[in-house]
């Protein structure tokens, strides 16, 4: 497998280093590269990258080693989050997972939260959806009960009744 990596060239306490695209199995202090891809000074703070050869090796599947990602990273020849490169000790990875898995419960509470939020939201729509389809209906008895209510005879007028002979009790 092909890997962009540093190799270190210069003299003692003057590092310069290549970057070169490289058998991952051979020496990081020597071997034969396959090409040459730029160099890193950082004495003199300077660095230079051919940028297409780097991006076509990489769509051929070159990998990069994380110094090299990071370097790229922030020359802009490739996009993405760095990498953290120096070792840590195992207090401080302690830490890191500690404080990961607090903002993780976190997230998760807050994803609850709204969840149920919004599950009471439904549940209230739901209700009030509920309550008119009852008042509607209490409505539509009502009206119904009403309709079908026996209408009252109204008494006849006076005069009609004046009408109507009334038959005079036989007495006996």
């Amino acid at each position: 497998m092909l890997t962009i990596r540093l190799t270190r060239k210069g003299k003692k306490n003057q590092p310069f280093f290549r970057v070169v695209l490289i058998d991952k199995r051979a020496s990081t202090k020597g071997g034969r590269s396959v090409e040459d891809l730029g160099y890193v000074d950082p004495l003199k703070k300077r660095r230079s990258f051919n940028k297409e050869r780097i991006q076509y090796w990489i769509s051929k599947g070159a990998q990069t080693s994380s110094t090299i990602h990071n370097l790229l990273v922030t020359e802009k020849i490739i996009e993405g989050a760095k990498i953290h490169v120096s070792k840590l000790s195992k207090k401080k990875l302690a830490e890191i997972e500690a404080k990961k898995a607090e903002e993780a419960k976190i997230i998760a509470d807050k994803a609850a939260a709204a969840a149920k939020a919004k599950a009471d939201e439904e549940a209230k729509k739901v209700a009030e959806a509920e309550a008119e389809k009852a008042e509607k209906e209490a409505a539509e008895e009502a009206k119904k009960a009403e309709d079908a209510a026996p209408v009252a005879e109204e008494p006849a007028p006076a005069e009609a009744q004046a009408e109507t002979p009334v038959e005079p009790e036989a007495s006996v």
